[in-house]
């Protein structure tokens, strides 16, 4: 008996998705394994739940039969799967496959599963590992990349969008990465730069390596690109599911609740010992974050960038908790341009995707310099003092010590919209320190002491008795409760329960004006 037609058909079916499956030659994969980075496909299957993956336009290729190779998947795989049940977008450049360079189809493929995304409403985790921009697809490639960057601009703020750089990306390529809303980078195997080192040393004369120009300790540590970095491929993907789990799918959900078996109740005492005896000596504030976080757990954002300010992701009570902190140990934990600008950007962050806000104060005030002011550090510390007026999402400060001046209001203060304050005893709510505010204010008193270090030393003390202390702000109500450290976990978590319900709106308007 014949074998029916449809047997043979589904057998060039397999045949062709087969051929889909590896596109690329034996020696262009050999050469991704040898350079210590994964396959596009391999990396999908790893980031998603197994078995969860479900493939878009594996059958696509370049259109024209007069292009000599038209090899499926045309050089990147997208579809949708799961990351802990939770449903994920995703695409993946192959390197493989042209050099992973982005043509019509590529480009198509990537704007249909964002597309998707942004109607379902669900992240797109968009893995990078390719060389920009198919010259001989000339205009048409440009005009496909300005697809994908309107296209991220579109779901800014409304579906998570992550970037992770696991190879090059270079020239336009990257300007959709620099438009989400995180991007991860792979040490030592990734990079990415506007122009690379040949076109820098032939314009500016600079001899620079792809890794010092563009590498990932270059945009952890210096440019403010990298939010996140890792050894090699699988770890940094284990860090993309991880940050997954903060992360709602969209801004019209909340974040997962997720029980961490870490008792409510418990308190911090570790907390009483941890503020030095001098109000100028240095101590490590996330040993604050991770006291209080359930199973002192801190996922943490720029971590190698603006040290002088802390930010990342923690739990409290299974909750999810964006963190911003001062950082003593780092410039005494003055606001400066680049800690401003990578706050601002992590409170925004958090108020797009529904998750709540608590701040750690240790401010001695803004960073004083002529670089800074010419800088423009009145513009960028106003980034920082924007987002939190435009914050919608529960606030919390919590002042540890230090609260001196603007940068103590910029910081969340109860002025500028936290719904609730507390300070610890040791907090110092004042204009600024005891020695520059009796300079200016008993300069003339000091001159005509006798002993002017006597005087002086007698007027800092009795300063500081009357101003440097919660107590003041406690009257007035900018601080709603002066408390035991011990137990700043417990009203942490209590707070965030009772503000569960809160529903702020800002004024109506097409969009704000921030001083970018």
């Amino acid at each position: 008996m014949p074998e029916h037609p449809i047997r043979e058909r589904l057998d060039d079916l397999l045949a062709r998705k087969e051929q889909a499956r590896t596109p690329g030659s034996e020696r262009s994969i050999q050469r991704q394994h040898d350079r210590g980075k994964m396959l596009a496909r391999e990396r999908i299957e790893y980031l998603l739940d197994p078995g969860s993956f479900h493939e878009l336009d594996m059958l696509a290729r370049h259109r024209s039969p007069d292009v000599a190779e038209r090899p499926y998947t045309d050089g990147v795989i997208t579809g949708w799967g799961e990351v802990e049940g939770r449903k994920v977008f995703v695409f993946s450049q192959d390197f493989t496959l042209f050099g992973g360079a982005l043509g019509e189809v590529f480009a198509e493929k990537i704007h249909k599963v964002m597309d998707m995304a942004l109607k379902v409403g669900a992240p797109v985790v968009g893995i990078n590992d390719g060389a920009g921009a198919r010259i001989q697809e000339g205009p048409v490639s440009l005009a496909s990349y300005g697809g994908i960057f309107h296209r991220n601009v579109m779901a800014s703020g409304v579906t998570p969008q992550i970037s992770v750089i696991m190879g090059p990306c270079a020239g336009g390529a990257v300007y959709s990465p620099a438009l989400t809303d995180f991007i991860f980078m792979v040490e030592d195997t990734s990079y990415m730069f506007i122009t690379g080192p040949d076109v820098v040393k032939t314009v500016t004369g600079e001899d620079v390596t792809q890794q010092e120009l563009g590498g990932a300790q270059t945009h952890a540590s210096k440019s403010g690109i990298a939010a996140f970095t890792a050894p090699d491929d699988k770890a940094v993907l284990d860090d993309v599911r991880f940050l997954l789990s903060y992360l709602p799918l969209n801004n019209l959900e909340a974040p997962p609740i997720v029980d961490t078996g870490d008792p409510i109740d418990r308190e911090t005492p570790e907390l009483l010992e941890l503020i030095p005896a001098s109000a100028n000596v240095p101590y490590d504030m996330r040993k604050v974050v991770e006291a209080v976080a359930d199973d002192n757990e801190f996922f943490e954002y720029f971590s190698k960038w603006a040290t002088n300010i802390v930010c990342g992701f923690i739990r409290l009570g299974g909750q999810s908790i964006g963190v911003v902190g001062n950082q003593p140990s780092a410039y005494a934990g003055v606001l400066d341009i680049e800690a401003s600008e990578k706050a601002a950007r992590f409170v925004r962050t958090c108020d797009s995707f529904n998750i709540p806000l608590v701040t750690f104060v240790d401010v001695p005030g803004f960073l004083p310099g002529v670089d800074q002011e010419y800088n423009g550090i009145i513009r960028h510390g106003a980034k920082l003092l924007y987002a939190y007026c435009e914050a919608t999402v529960p606030r919390i400060q919590v002042i540890t010590r230090k609260a001196y001046g603007g940068a103590y209001v910029v910081m969340d203060s109860k002025s500028i919209g936290a719904d609730l304050a507390y300070a610890w005893p040791s907090a110092e709510l004042a204009v600024m320190g005891a020695s520059g505010a009796v300079e200016i204010l008993n300069r003339g008193e000091i001159a005509a002491a006798d002993d002017k270090d006597a005087k002086k030393a007698e007027l800092i003390d009795a300063y500081s008795e009357k101003w440097l202390n919660p107590y003041v702000a406690a009257e007035r109500g900018y601080v709603d409760d002066v408390i035991d450290p011990s137990v700043t976990r417990q009203m942490l978590i209590d707070g965030f329960r009772m503000l569960e319900s809160k529903k702020e709106e800002l004024p109506p308007r097409k969009h704000g004006n921030m001083p970018l």
